[in-house]
């Protein structure tokens, strides 16, 4: 590969270098002095999309538990290899709406206990096979089966029988009415595999299929010639490659052995901006990066720390000196896109005096606790560090011990008495089932709140619209009053990619660079040397 400079490239590496802190990006050096001309830069493609080529892409985090599996995704580039390898009965677009994929409909009952799915004519596997209902059948056994349920079975508790009723069609038969059903399969996780499937030979209907998987490394996955998307994707390959720290994902960009990247550090968006070889895609997002506080261990089982905490953060200084105002500050609640969002509680402000005095009460006038933390989504190791400063103010000593993402998504992971982590945009009750119930897979607070379960399990089982945003807003109540998040904010999605990269668009679910849907991604001329 040609290694591609431009004139004022020292002087940008200078700024890259401060930006990232220090030596971060100083092991690139001898790749700039081996350049003696400049780069010259590609025009931005146009006119209908060219078929053929291979995008590699740098994502964040990763490591030794990567996983090919449909059913059990955590990290980012588990969740990009996901979305191209598989597909399920519907996912969310880039505008956030539901959108039909390997089902063409989905239908309730009035009563909302029996939703019938018509699988989409024409959608193959990754071997030719077409996929029929008894596959359906089978994807969903294997999700929910209780010697092994996958994360998404928490969500589908009610899912009584999934049952073939004719050679296109499946009946969900819940044993509760679920008036939200449909977007509890609209969710990446519930990728529909064959009834034989083995996920040491993955196949999915995606429009990709694996060609070469390293753990921890990089991925190498070639077009799925059986797509049903009429022409797409348009790539002949794509590689995604794992990145755990940001200076290695930038000077991939800078370098050009990339051609797009996830999560640009916020410091240098501008930076990366300037120059004509790249682009910048931001997307508005209901993505959040919590604080989270184990509600069952000391102290944080006081419900005063735990409001006390609340009330340190600096909402509008977090989003500005974290996200460099890329966001907007949240409530302590999360799903902002979700219709029944309650937008009339009252936003949450710092207010030392009252933090303050809540840890008096609680007996920790000099409270000390420990932050875990990781690079695990640009800004969670910069919240820390901001949070830390802010909760001086309230007496309170934070220590952070920063470890890797392999580390923190290791065996400890739901383990940690104060940590963060980071979540896409869902809906209220897809979260909740995600993140805030006892039987949920990711309940990293350890958040049991009979009232609150009992909210939720009537809303979900009310099909009146009214009535059940009625109940969802006393369930946030709680959680905004007792819970053990601290949703400080939502974050706006910064992505980069070279200038020849076309298709990639804005996307409000907050998953990278246009939802990871590389199907929709092609390659314009890249940019030549000149001066060698």
């Amino acid at each position: 590969m040609e290694e591609r400079c431009e004139p004022n490239s020292l002087s940008r590496r200078r700024f890259l270098t401060a930006a990232l802190g220090g030596a971060a990006l100083l092991g690139a050096t001898p790749l700039l002095a081996a350049c003696g001309g400049s780069a010259v830069a590609a025009a931005a493609p146009s006119g209908p999309p060219r078929r053929g080529g291979t995008l590699r892409v740098g994502v964040t985090g990763g490591g030794a538990s990567d996983t090919l599996d449909p059913h059990i995704p955590v990290a980012n580039p588990d969740i990009a290899r996901v979305l191209n390898l598989y597909e399920p009965l519907l996912l969310r677009d880039h505008d956030y709406k539901l959108q039909m994929l390997v089902a063409e409909s989905l239908t309730s009952s009035p009563d909302a206990r029996t939703w019938t799915a018509v699988l989409r004519d024409g959608v193959r596997f990754h071997d030719g096979r077409a996929v029929t209902p008894a596959d359906v059948v089978a994807t969903f056994k294997r999700i929910t089966d209780p010697k092994d349920p996958k994360s998404g079975a928490a969500s589908l508790t009610m899912l009584g029988q999934v049952v073939p009723t004719g050679e296109r069609t499946v009946e969900f038969r819940l044993t509760e009415p679920n008036a939200g059903f449909d977007d509890l399969l609209g969710q990446y996780s519930l990728g529909i595999v064959p009834a034989d499937f083995d996920v040491k030979r993955p196949i999915g209907t995606g429009p990709f299929r694996l060609k070469e998987f390293t753990a921890g490394l990089q991925s190498t996955f070639v077009r799925n010639d059986h797509y049903w998307r009429p022409g797409q994707p348009y790539l002949d390959e794509l590689v995604l490659i794992n990145f755990a720290e940001d200076d290695a994902r930038i000077n991939a960009l800078l370098s050009s052995q990339v051609d797009a990247i996830d999560q640009v550090p916020v410091a240098l968006v501008d930076v990366l901006r300037s120059d004509p070889r790249m682009r910048v895609l931001r997307s508005a997002t209901g993505t959040w990066l919590p604080f989270t506080m184990r509600v069952d261990r000391p102290p944080f089982d006081d419900v005063r720390v735990r409001q006390a905490l609340r009330l340190v953060v600096d909402r509008d200084q977090m989003i500005n000196q974290v996200l460099s105002g890329q966001g907007r500050p949240g409530n302590d609640l999360y799903a902002p896109f979700d219709p029944a969002y309650d937008s009339q509680l009252p936003q949450r402000e710092q207010d030392i005096p009252a933090a303050k005095r809540l840890l008096a009460e609680a007996g920790h006038e000099n409270l000390d606790i420990e932050l875990v933390t990781a690079p695990i989504q640009a800004g969670a190791v910069e919240a820390a560090q901001v949070f830390q400063q802010q909760a001086k103010a309230a007496g309170v000593n934070v220590r952070i011990r920063k470890v890797d993402t392999t580390t923190f998504y290791g065996e400890n992971y739901l383990s940690w008495d104060f940590a963060q982590d980071f979540w896409y945009t869902r809906n209220y009750l897809p979260q909740v089932a995600n993140g805030s119930l006892p039987k949920s897979p990711y309940n990293e607070t350890h958040w049991q709140d009979p009232q609150f379960t009992d909210l939720v399990t009537r809303a979900s089982a009310t099909v009146d619209t009214a009535a059940r945003t009625d109940l969802l807003h006393q369930a946030q109540r709680i959680e905004y009053e007792r819970g053990g998040l601290i949703v400080w904010g939502f974050v706006d999605q910064v992505d980069a990619h070279q200038v020849y990269v076309a298709g990639l668009v804005p996307d409000r679910t907050g998953i990278s660079l246009s939802g990871y849907q590389f199907r929709e991604a092609w390659l314009g001329t890249a940019p030549v040397d000149s001066g060698k």
